[in-house]
């Protein structure tokens, strides 16, 4: 029960990563918002195994401003925010990706990032506490071709990460990054343009465990994260990608 206590806001939480973050905290002792986009999905997991079911999108302010007022007023506050929800583009040549799947991606992946922050941190601040988890990608550290806009996206959300946390760090607030290697989550087949046993084994070849991420091993990483046990630790961007970036 490592977060008996806390309350837990996670975007995309729907789904994937987000879902196996959303129920491992919960399982320790959190009270969780599940929110995502798709209400639907919210709804399925927060009724699965515990939770506050929320419609959020969270390129717009409006409507992650909204998510932070009603978790504040259903929970009494906010311990910790995960930015969870990603997007991506197809793989495809860097100059051949429209400028609406750029801004979308850059929306989706950057701008979220800063609307939760604008929200919350004056939340945070007035209590003198706070974990904010940004999930980022190997692909911010080790790009892969034909994914140029996306690899940039974490890139900055590692540079995000980092300049949040020391600037936060006084107030007593911590900021750091997951960065994930490719999983089984709904983004596999666009990270890989296609789902077939071939593209599969090329793309684990480059793992040298051997294998693809999974919920739980994001859920673990920001277990700790999140945790009191990582009270002295701001400003990492930890990778859990099986060795992919070595």
């Amino acid at each position: 029960m490592r977060l008996q206590g806390k309350t837990a806001i996670v975007t995309g939480a729907g789904s994937g990563f987000g879902a196996g973050i959303a129920r491992r905290f919960v399982n320790e002792g959190a009270q969780v918002m599940i929110a995502d986009i798709n209400e639907e999905n919210a709804r399925a997991v927060a009724e699965e195994f515990g939770g506050i079911a929320h419609h959020v999108d969270v390129a717009d302010g409006a409507s992650m401003t909204a998510m932070i007022t009603r978790a504040i007023e259903v929970m009494g506050q906010v311990d910790i925010l995960v930015n969870n929800a990603g997007v991506t583009h197809l793989p495809a040549p860097l100059e051949t990706i429209s400028e609406e799947d750029f801004d979308r991606v850059m929306a989706v992946n950057c701008k979220s990032i800063y609307l939760g922050a604008r929200a919350l941190v004056p939340h945070l601040k007035d209590r003198g506490t706070g974990t904010i988890l940004n999930i980022s990608s190997t692909a911010g550290i080790s790009p892969r071709p034909n994914l140029n806009w996306y690899n940039a996206s974490k890139g900055w959300v590692n540079t995000a990460t980092r300049t949040m946390a020391v600037e936060l760090a006084p107030m007593g607030i911590r900021v750091n990054a997951l960065n994930p290697v490719a999983g089984e989550t709904p983004l596999l087949k666009s990270f890989m343009g296609e789902d077939t046993p071939e593209m599969r084994a090329k793309f684990l070849s480059t793992i040298p465990l051997g294998r693809f991420s999974t919920p739980e091993d994001m859920a673990n990483a920001a277990l700790y994260l999140c945790s009191d046990e990582a009270s002295m630790i701001t400003g990492v961007c930890l990778q859990v990608d099986g060795g992919r970036c070595i």
